[in-house]
């Protein structure tokens, strides 16, 4: 859902605090324990976006598996991602918004699964 819908013009200060509220039960909720360092390693082993692959854009932190279908700010769910991308994704299923953009699913998901054990190798 856009923000452009979910907060219309229209739309009062006290329902988007509401909707502030309730965002931030949900991410209290869930283990959310990635640290700087840990997105530190996820850009440089991703180098630009995760599924644009743009590099030339500031990146943002998005959940593979949106927070509000369960995931959480961790190592394994974060990867990043230009604001254009974060924002289209928003809070779709990946493979799914993947096949809608027509981006390459089976390159994401390749680099995923092959950066994933290298990040997460102790």
């Amino acid at each position: 859902m856009s923000s452009r819908r979910r907060f219309p013009a229209t739309t009062s200060a006290a329902a988007r605090a509401r909707y502030a509220k309730r965002r931030q039960r949900r991410l209290d909720r869930v283990d959310n324990d990635l640290t700087t360092s840990q997105w530190t390693e996820i850009v440089a082993a991703w180098g630009g976006c995760a599924y644009c692959r743009s590099q030339d854009r500031p990146l943002q932190r998005d959940c593979v598996t949106p927070i509000s279908r369960g995931g959480r700010y961790t190592l394994d769910n974060v990867v990043p991602a230009c604001a254009s991308c974060n924002a289209s994704k928003s809070n779709s299923e990946v493979t799914g918004w993947l096949r809608r953009k027509k981006l390459d699913e089976r390159t994401f998901l390749a680099r995923y699964a092959a950066i994933l054990p290298a990040l997460t190798a102790d």
